[in-house]
């Protein structure tokens, strides 16, 4: 009996690999940064897995790379102190938060964060059309980060921009 439960969850943790391993590395890294984000807050006190991604946008242009994903994540049965996590199995009927992540990576060899944005609640919460706008707002202002740099210098430029008042 115990064998046939072995191979469906083989054949679970097998597809989360695949599709881990379809994903583009920079998409990895958000996904990382995210859970590493949320487990940081307060107020979580248990492990959270990474259950799903949905909605990935990845846009390149000469300032970087825009990378923006909604993460779908899952309670196990371990708390977040806890230093081995790989036998923490998901916990049914918990809290599945999901976490939008808008994140602009620079041009080098080992991309670095220019600038990020995450939002993390309950999935019904991000529908809310205020906060709605207020992501799509924050997306923006990130995917814009590291443009200014392309800006053609005009004479006058740096000296009228120190002459404003702070």
């Amino acid at each position: 009996r115990w064998a046939a439960m072995k191979r469906p969850l083989g054949l679970a943790v097998l597809l989360l690999a695949l599709a881990a391993a379809g994903q583009p590395p920079l998409q990895r890294r958000v996904v990382r940064e995210v859970l590493d984000y949320f487990h940081g807050r307060s107020n979580v006190q248990f492990l959270f897995r990474e259950q799903s991604v949905e909605g990935a946008v990845e846009r390149v242009d000469s300032s970087g790379t825009f990378v923006q994903l909604r993460v779908n994540l899952a309670q196990t049965s371990c708390r977040k102190q806890v230093q081995r996590k790989q036998n923490c199995r998901i916990m049914e009927n918990r809290r599945k938060p999901t976490c939008l992540a808008c994140y602009k990576f620079d041009t080098s060899d080992v991309p670095k964060v220019l600038d990020k944005y995450h939002n993390c609640g309950p999935s019904h919460h991000l529908a809310v059309k205020e906060i709605k706008r207020r992501d799509e707002a924050e997306c923006q202002a990130v995917e814009e980060a590291g443009r200014a740099s392309d800006a053609i210098y005009l004479p006058g430029m740096f000296a009228f921009s120190k002459g404003l008042p702070a």
